[in-house]
């Protein structure tokens, strides 16, 4: 790793600034934590973008899901990040507190058996995530269908990556020179997509695994085509990633769910990002089954999640982070869930940088 390091500061050039973009919760908590951004020459500046599942949910998505919880006598069943998410004047931590059956679970089938041990009540697993969870939710309801499970059902947040990347490379306000890809999400979708993507705006993107070594190779990768004036799409992390990705993973996905417009925090409506289940599923569809409208989309006032999330701004930028914004007050997600930004800059920037 010396002789890279060594290239690295070779392959500086002084007269230009180079952005790169890790799109991966995962690997936002990992350069936060390694201190790779200090590590780094000057002009390579490091940018966290729309990795966090929880924190590219909508706020009008969150009322949606508090609605639910409002209106239904209901078991509600989700992950711990969640449970703090602000929403228009509540959250489900808060809910909870008021009497709502709402359980923190740790997969889908937390809530098929919470199902099959409460038959006299409806259970709903608040489906989030991006390509990676996305195949175990739909295993479940696949499971609910065979075994003839009636009360159990799926409120799905589900998006998938690459045309929220697409998004960010066609957006002029954004300025990103290459691309840290998700190696969990690479581990499902392939190789593929970011070849396409690569190849489509002209810039290279890199499959990385989550060590701290991975992510100096990744971006020594990154560096390598930036000097050649390629764009390519590489598989850093082949010791766990196919470039042709996960057939069985990815075929499941596509029995139970269909493509949809969604919407993202801080990129807005982006077509065919969204995963909603199939007609034939659609009895185990929550949205549908409680019929809970589209939600209107209602900002946080002084919140830069949005802009933080697309690498606008860094969280210390925003004028809340670490003053009315902490990870014991949040205000926005990216603060909440342990993969948001700004919760990766408050938890490992040096104390005299947070004031």
């Amino acid at each position: 790793m010396k002789y890279k390091l060594s290239l690295l500061q070779a392959i500086q050039d002084e007269t230009r600034n180079i952005s790169l973009m890790e799109v991966c919760g995962t690997h936002t908590m990992a350069i936060a934590r390694s201190g790779i951004r200090e590590l780094l020459p000057s002009n390579i500046k490091l940018l966290s973008g729309p990795g966090c599942p929880v924190c590219v949910t909508s706020q009008g998505d969150i009322d949606g899901v508090l609605e639910l919880v409002r209106k239904q006598d209901i078991i509600l069943i989700t992950f711990g990040d969640m449970m703090r998410v602000p929403g228009t004047g509540s959250s489900l931590e808060e809910e909870r507190s008021r009497g709502a059956d709402i359980r923190i679970g740790y997969s889908p089938r937390d809530a098929l058996r919470a199902a099959q041990e409460n038959p006299g009540k409806e259970v709903v697993f608040l489906g989030i995530g991006f390509e990676t969870t996305t195949p175990a939710i739909g295993a479940a309801i696949e499971e609910a269908r065979e075994d003839g499970i009636p009360n159990f059902s799926v409120f799905s947040l589900h998006k998938i990556v690459p045309p929220a990347l697409e998004a960010l490379f066609a957006d002029a306000e954004i300025k990103i020179d290459g691309l840290i890809c998700p190696g969990h999400v690479g581990a499902v979708i392939g190789l593929g997509p970011f070849e396409k993507l690569a190849s489509q705006y002209g810039k290279p993107c890199v499959i990385t695994g989550f060590e701290t070594l991975d992510i100096l190779e990744g971006i020594f990768m990154l560096l390598q085509q930036i000097q050649k004036a390629e764009a390519r799409g590489e598989n850093q992390y082949k010791r766990i990633v196919r470039d042709q990705g996960n057939p069985v993973a990815m075929g499941l996905i596509n029995q139970v769910f269909e493509t949809v417009p969604a919407r993202w925090r801080g990129l807005g409506v982006i077509p065919a990002s969204g995963l909603k289940l199939r007609p034939e599923y659609a009895r185990f569809d929550a949205r549908r089954k409680f019929d809970i409208p589209e939600m209107e989309e209602i900002p946080i006032k002084g919140c830069a999640c949005g802009a933080v999330l697309t690498g606008k701004i860094i969280p210390t930028e925003c004028a809340l982070f670490g003053r009315s914004c902490t990870p014991l007050q949040p205000v926005g997600p990216c603060m909440v869930s342990h993969e948001g930004s700004c919760a990766a800059y408050y938890r490992y920037m040096p104390l005299e940088r947070k004031k």
